[in-house]
């Protein structure tokens, strides 16, 4: 193990046990220091501290830019993912419709109604499972205006093929990505969103308050500052009467100042990430998750990872595996998330058995969601078999 990873994983104290970075990650020492100097700073010297804050949005749009491979303009902060998933559907010009999967998760899917409800010229198109370039090639008509998906399913860690999605759409065609369950711990290709928010809550590790949003210049054109307000406009106090202009790129679409401690604290996090990198991080978690699955198969436990489940003594296919290639191994899953269920045993039951045994985790339905991260000890694993043999005991 590097000294980078090493450097990483000495800044964080979760318990050995927590399995729910899908739903939090955490926060590092890095960041609750950050947030308690923010704290000590807005207490004691209040106009410092507020210098302080606009030096630290400056930091985090920069950070955010290299980590999105963007340009600094393309590039603001808002308050939370699903802020700019509205912001984007307020964005969208001209009539026509919205494609969206039905089951994907709500902030994907409930701004684009919300506005429907108000613009006439605005319908959402639902399609039933996941969008990929063959479920989205049958709405390419005159209509559709945009497509909005999750880089990766809250729920079964399936990764949308931005790629091959934003390929078939094209230029004039508006791709929105909500990346919460994706940044800082995928790789996906970033380049293919031409507009995407994240929060800095879940694998960015950053706590609430504050998420990068991302809009192309190339897409410029296709929207207009629906939600932006007084902080998204040139001069907002100057002497002349308003309107004022909009500031140009993703600037315009802010309704306000972000939270200076959220921040700060997702600045770090975003900093964090970039000196180990994606790629170490993803490595590293997806080998967490294998682990666990095959401590949930050995004790015959049904699991699946991506679009693909299976049980012991079937052989396990890569989620992404193409037709006629060989099976990917156990230690590259689609993401950092993955599920399991024992047969004869109630799911609520196991939930609460894993929680007694100190294993958090999510229920969603009749699934057992894993959601580990870099930082989850090898350890965990054998903990969590303990529990599932445990809880298989008391099958009926």
């Amino acid at each position: 193990m590097n000294d980078q990873i090493e450097g990483y994983l000495r800044r964080f104290h979760e318990p050995p046990g927590y399995l729910d970075f899908a739903r939090f990650g955490p926060v590092s020492a890095d960041v609750r220091d950050v947030l308690a100097r923010a704290a000590h700073s807005s207490m004691l010297r209040p106009h410092e501290a507020l210098a302080e804050f606009q030096a630290e949005e400056a930091a985090a749009s920069q950070a955010a830019a290299e980590l999105l491979d963007a340009s600094p303009g393309e590039v603001t902060l808002l308050s939370s993912t699903s802020h700019g998933m509205f912001a984007a559907a307020h964005a969208l010009r001209g009539s026509g419709d919205v494609l969206v999967s039905r089951g994907d998760f709500p902030a994907v899917v409930y701004p684009w109604l919300r506005v429907a409800e108000r613009h006439a010229g605005l319908r959402v198109r639902m399609v039933d499972g996941p969008l990929t370039a063959d479920t989205v090639r049958p709405h390419l008509d005159d209509r559709l205006l945009a497509v909005s998906v999750c880089a990766v399913d809250a729920a079964t860690g399936f990764r949308t093929p931005l790629a091959e999605i934003k390929d078939l759409i094209g230029p004039r065609r508006v791709l929105v990505v909500d990346a919460v369950q994706a940044l800082g711990v995928v790789e996906f290709a970033v380049d293919a969103a031409d507009v995407l928010a994240s929060g800095g809550q879940k694998w960015l590790r950053s706590g609430w308050g504050a998420a990068l949003f991302l809009v192309r210049d190339r897409v410029a054109d296709l929207l207009r500052p629906g939600l932006g307000g007084w902080s998204g406009v040139q001069d907002p106090l100057g002497a002349t009467a308003h309107p004022h202009p909009a500031l140009p790129g993703a600037a315009a679409h802010k309704l306000t100042n972000p939270d200076g401690p959220a921040v700060a604290a997702l600045r770090t996090g975003l900093d964090l990430v970039r000196a180990v990198g994606v790629k170490q991080l993803a490595g590293l978690a997806t080998e967490s998750l294998g682990r666990l699955l095959d401590a949930a198969l050995a004790e015959g436990a049904e699991v699946a990872s991506g679009s693909h489940a299976r049980s012991a003594g079937h052989a396990h296919i890569g989620s992404h595996a193409r037709p006629g290639s060989a099976p990917r191994s156990r230690s590259t899953p689609a993401a950092a998330i993955g599920r399991l269920r024992l047969p004869g045993v109630d799911p609520a039951l196991l939930h609460r058995t894993l929680l007694d045994a100190g294993l958090v985790t999510t229920l969603r339905g009749d699934w057992i969601r894993l959601s580990p991260h870099a930082t989850t000890h090898p350890d965990t694993s054998a903990l969590l078999a303990s529990a599932l043999r445990a809880a298989g005991s008391r099958r009926s």
